[in-house]
C-alpha cells in the first residue's frame, strides 16, 4: 500500500543535532533564513521534534537524544557532514546576512571552476553549513580542465 506524505517531504533531508535545540531553532532562523515546519514538544514544553525548510527542503533539528546523537559541541567541534544549501541567487548577500548574524565564515563566497560560487559558515554549535550558488554551465571537459587535470565521471543530466 502507497500513502501520500501529508508533510510533502522532500525525498531526502537531514538531521542536525544540537545541545540547544531551541537555541537552534532561533539562530537558523533568523541567520540561514530556513522557517519552521514543524516543532513537537512534551507535557513539560521540552523539545521532542521540530522540522524546517529551506525552499523545498528540509531538515530536522533535534537534541542531543540518544549515545550515537551529538552536537559538534560536544565532540570538540568535529563534523561528519555538512549540510549542502542550494541558492538561486543572492549567495553574497546571504553570507552578509549570516555573518551579521553571528555566523562564523569559515570560507568566504569564491567561485569555484565548476560553476558554482559557495561559502561556508559555522552556527554556534560548530555545525558547518555550506551555501552554493550555480553561476554558469561548464562542460565537464572543460571543469576536468580548470580543476587541474581532474578525471569527472557523471556530470549535469
Amino acid at each position: 500500500m502507497t500513502v501520500d506524505d501529508p508533510f510533502k517531504h522532500a525525498t531526502l533531508g537531514s538531521g542536525v543535532f544540537y545541545k540547544d535545540p531551541w537555541a537552534a531553532l532561533a539562530w537558523l532562523e533568523t541567520a540561514f533564513g530556513f522557517e519552521r515546519g514543524m516543532v513537537v514538544t512534551d507535557p513539560t514544553g521540552k523539545l521532542v521534534h521540530s522540522e524546517m525548510r529551506f525552499g523545498d527542503g528540509y531538515i530536522i533539528v533535534d537534541s542531543e537524544w540518544a549515545d550515537h546523537i551529538a552536537s559538534p559541541a560536544s565532540v570538540s567541534g568535529r563534523n561528519t557532514q555538512s549540510v549542502y544549501v542550494r541558492l538561486k541567487d543572492g549567495l553574497d548577500e546571504h553570507c552578509e546576512h549570516a555573518r551579521t548574524a553571528g555566523a562564523e565564515i569559515v570560507e568566504e563566497p569564491a567561485d569555484q571552476f565548476y560553476g558554482e560560487r559557495l561559502y561556508r559558515a559555522r552556527d554556534p554549535e560548530g555545525h558547518v553549513w555550506t551555501f552554493t550558488q550555480t553561476m554558469r554551465s561548464v562542460a565537464r571537459e572543460d571543469a576536468e580542465r580548470l580543476g587541474g587535470g581532474l578525471r569527472i565521471e557523471g556530470w549535469h543530466r
